[in-house]
């Protein structure tokens, strides 16, 4: 049973396009595309930095929102290269990215992932928290990476910081190559880190967390991991790059949600 609504589909363009003009191009087929009303959805898009204050203006809808790809804890100062969260927030973007698995292959710490945190919640952004395995192994090893990541990134919240606070459950094995957490291991995988979040922070703190799933998401897929893996939406790679089946997981993401709150 989903705790909360709306469902939240961010779209994580990552190095792409080449372009402004193309990333121009792209983000007005998204907003076009995109339905009027969205009841039960919240959606966001995650260009590259250099496009983030350029696309800011071509976005008329209001369930639509920008998100920067990663964030450096320091606020200012001698750090070529990086992106403090003043900076993100100062380009209208409303979430950042956080420790996202292509990130922390580099050399990105838990350390450094929770002060990331820290940092881009005291600027009221929403921090979307990667989380996941590079590979699965018989004795469920995995389960305690995703538990010490967890761990590591929630430590310091406050009460009020959990609203704002998503966690991405992305499986590694299962990014860009096609496969995908069948939608029972991803409710799995949910369910865990609710225990973990609760064993934590309380229960009733971890159940205002989204958990979003991110790894080979399609058009083809989302309903079935909405209906048994109970997602709260999804962190979206490849098939954000493509306008047409972005909105149409948009779409599948409206219609579930609605079916949902019909129920209740």
């Amino acid at each position: 049973m989903h705790q909360h609504f709306p469902l939240l589909i961010v779209g994580n363009w990552k190095m792409n396009p080449a372009t402004v003009t193309q990333a121009r191009k792209l983000f007005q087929a998204i907003v076009e595309r995109m339905p009027l009303h969205l009841q039960r959805v919240l959606t966001v898009i995650a260009p590259p930095f250099p496009f983030l204050a350029d696309l800011r203006s071509l976005n008329t809808k209001d369930t639509l929102s920008l998100a920067a790809q990663g964030v450096y804890f320091e606020a200012l100062g001698a750090h070529t290269g990086e992106v403090s969260a003043t900076m993100v927030k100062s380009v209208s973007a409303k979430y950042v990215i956080i420790g996202h698995s292509e990130q922390r292959a580099k050399g990105l710490s838990d350390e450094e992932v929770a002060k990331d945190i820290q940092a881009a919640l005291a600027q009221g952004l929403t921090a979307i928290v990667c989380v996941g395995e590079l590979m699965r192994d018989a004795g469920g090893n995995y389960f305690g990476v995703v538990e010490g990541q967890l761990r590591a990134a929630v430590a310091g919240l406050t009460a009020k910081d959990t609203a704002r606070v998503v966690i991405a459950y992305e499986p590694v094995w299962a990014i860009g190559t096609g496969n995908t957490a069948t939608a029972a291991e991803v409710h799995e995988m949910k369910l865990f880190i609710q225990k973990v979040l609760a064993d934590v922070l309380g229960r009733e703190r971890a159940t205002a967390m989204r958990i979003v799933y991110g790894g080979s998401t399609n058009k083809k897929n989302a309903k079935e991991l909405l209906e048994v893996g109970l997602v709260d939406g999804f962190l979206i790679g490849g098939a954000s790059l493509r306008a047409a089946e972005f909105v149409t997981i948009v779409r599948i993401a409206e219609t579930y949600a609605k079916g949902i709150a019909k129920t209740r």
